[in-house]
């Protein structure tokens, strides 16, 4: 079996199926590093050589979900072999397989640590995206792509289109989240470069920003503010702030671009003011029942002391 023309006939099944080109590159890059770690033919892998292989992933410090990952990866790939390149073999990935995974509960940041991130930021670029994950719950991929088509200011929303999983969805911009990015499109209007974040300085001046790009930004305002922040974590800030505001958790689900309200349930456990007060407020329910219960209590005992004395007269 002719290896580099099975992978590339794998790369046209995925393109078939419409897995976007990050995936696909993805998917790629992940079989191709397995089929060059493996000393055997690749139908004679079996399950013993799959342990041997997620031993070999944690020697290279590879978290858990990542190595799900992986592991999901290659099952595919040999799903594909069976079925389509009508190889014989058995999938040496087990259906299920997987590793247990910890699930660390979001940690959204607390006013003053917004205030003293942003506090630090000085250009309008860098406020108007970092105010757009804060406030919108853009992904840092999105705001990558985001285009001046998909922008209407006087609604206050933005359409985010082929977000992750390529779906579209829409979202709506607070006041200070507007006035952010309207300040530096007014800035960048003489570009004439349909994506709205653009490299403001160095040899790709006017060039779209990376998501590393981005990233790097995030970075060093983090360490700056000396507050723990990353692009995912403001989007996260964004989810709890609105359920604390009790807003519907199927609300923030849309907003978010969540497939599985379970995702958003997340941030349930976390910081729920609504939670907190409903708590306190059932509490003060109950231990008023509880005292009015305990002054009844002697009430009870004279009356039934009263009839056992006219009992024994």
């Amino acid at each position: 079996m002719q290896m580099t023309n099975v992978i590339i006939n794998f790369r046209r099944h995925l393109k078939r199926r419409n897995y976007s080109p990050h995936t696909v590159k993805y998917y790629l890059n992940i079989v191709k590093q397995f089929v060059l770690w493996l000393d055997v033919a690749i139908e004679q892998v079996t399950d013993k050589k799959i342990d041997a292989y997620i031993d070999y992933l944690h020697d290279k410090r590879m978290q858990p979900a990542s190595i799900n990952c992986y592991l999901a990866i290659i099952r595919v790939f040999y799903s594909y072999l069976k079925y389509e390149e009508q190889v014989k073999l058995t999938n040496p990935v087990k259906s299920g397989r997987r590793l247990r995974v910890p699930k660390p509960l979001p940690r959204p940041l607390r006013e003053d640590q917004i205030d003293q991130f942003f506090d630090v930021i000085k250009t309008k670029r860098d406020w108007a995206m970092f105010r757009l994950m804060l406030r919108c719950g853009l992904r840092v991929e999105e705001v990558s792509d985001l285009t001046l088509g998909a922008i209407d200011l006087k609604q206050c929303k933005i359409m985010v289109l082929n977000g992750k999983g390529s779906k579209d969805r829409v979202v709506y911009m607070s006041d200070d989240a507007a006035d952010a990015l309207d300040a530096y499109l007014k800035l960048r209007r003489h570009y004439r470069v349909k994506k709205v974040f653009l490299v403001d300085k160095g040899t790709y001046k006017g060039k779209p920003i990376s998501v590393r790009g981005i990233q790097k930004r995030i970075e060093y305002y983090a360490k700056k503010s000396g507050i723990p922040v990353c692009c995912h974590r403001l989007r996260h800030t964004m989810a709890t702030q609105l359920l604390n505001a009790e807003a519907e958790v199927e609300t923030i689900q849309d907003l978010l671009g969540h497939n599985w309200i379970t995702t958003t349930q997340r941030y349930c456990k976390v910081s729920n003011v609504k939670v907190k007060k409903d708590y306190f407020k059932a509490m003060q329910v109950i231990l008023s029942r509880s005292e009015n219960e305990k002054v009844q209590l002697p009430q009870i005992s004279d009356t039934i002391g009263v009839a056992t004395n006219t009992e024994r007269r």
